[in-house]
């Protein structure tokens, strides 16, 4: 009884904790309202400018794609380094050319304090530490416009370079059924409590422990404590090798930049119909 009282003060505290956090989170400018606006507004979204001082990025960050990427769009000396001129912008059968000189600073999530990630099965989560990963793919989620921006890298001479742009409608998407099912999944309440399990798994850091995890099981009647705030809007991903479109799982990832907090949502595919079964912190 003790462990239980003491996980749900801790998920109300998370909760509440996650709404402040997204309360403050950068606002963008840009929301294609269709593929031809997306295409002619590709960088910048955020304002511009660096995040960290131009100084060289570490050789060593190479190595790892999340390395390299925060340093991309942290540092706009890098970022100018780093990218393949006349940038192809790819947006099906019209195909467009950034030259140098129009580039404008691409941020991605250094404005926000998390970023997502959504993934097909654990195994392919341990892709953030490959070394020998050659090609990664940031994707930015317009939910309301159906539309995904994604930024092509590929790693060359051991240096990775974003070497193309391309816009596609949401369904053209290899994530395009959890992603249709996730817009409605958090602007629904009706729905969200529809999808969920009888029984959610939870685990998470035990509040009297700090060496310890502790596991539990959510019911849906209790579903409004528990509940985190989760991003609505625009999401990011990164993709690490290839997707799976018939994937019947999908661990939705909320990483804080500069906190360490992480939360994973485990949805799997049943019957048709998208149900959260696990919920770790």
């Amino acid at each position: 009884m003790k462990k239980w009282l003491a996980a749900f003060v801790w998920m109300v505290l998370f909760a509440s904790g996650c709404s402040d956090r997204k309360a403050g989170r950068h606002v963008f400018s840009v929301e294609p309202d269709s593929v031809e606006v997306a295409d002619t507004a590709i960088a910048d979204e955020n304002g511009g400018g660096e995040l960290i001082d131009e100084e060289p990025m570490p050789v060593a960050a190479d190595e790892l794609f999340d390395d390299f990427v925060f340093n991309f769009a942290a540092n706009r000396k890098l970022q100018f380094e780093r990218i393949v001129f006349p940038l192809l912008v790819n947006s099906g059968e019209k195909k467009e050319y950034i030259e140098r000189s129009k580039w404008k600073m691409e941020n991605f999530f250094m404005k926000q304090d998390y970023y997502t990630l959504i993934f097909d099965s654990p195994e392919q989560m341990e892709l953030l530490n490959d070394t020998a990963l050659n090609e990664a793919v940031v994707e930015k989620i317009f939910l309301d416009d159906h539309f995904v921006r994604q930024y092509h890298f590929n790693r060359k001479n051991g240096r990775w370079m974003l070497v193309e742009i391309r816009n596609q409608t949401m369904p053209r998407n290899p994530n395009a059924q959890f992603l249709t099912f996730y817009e409605r999944f958090v602007g629904d309440s009706v729905f969200q409590r529809e999808s969920l399990n009888s029984q959610i798994q939870f685990v998470g850091p035990d509040p009297e422990d700090d060496f310890a995890l502790m596991e539990g099981v959510i019911t849906p009647d209790f579903w409004d404590a528990f509940r985190p705030d989760l991003p609505k809007g625009m999401l990011y991903n990164i993709v690490y090798g290839q997707q799976n479109p018939a994937a019947v799982e999908k661990i939705f990832v909320i990483r804080g930049i500069a906190n360490g907090l992480e939360m994973e949502l485990t949805f799997r595919l049943h019957h048709g119909h998208w149900k959260l079964m696990k919920m770790t912190t």
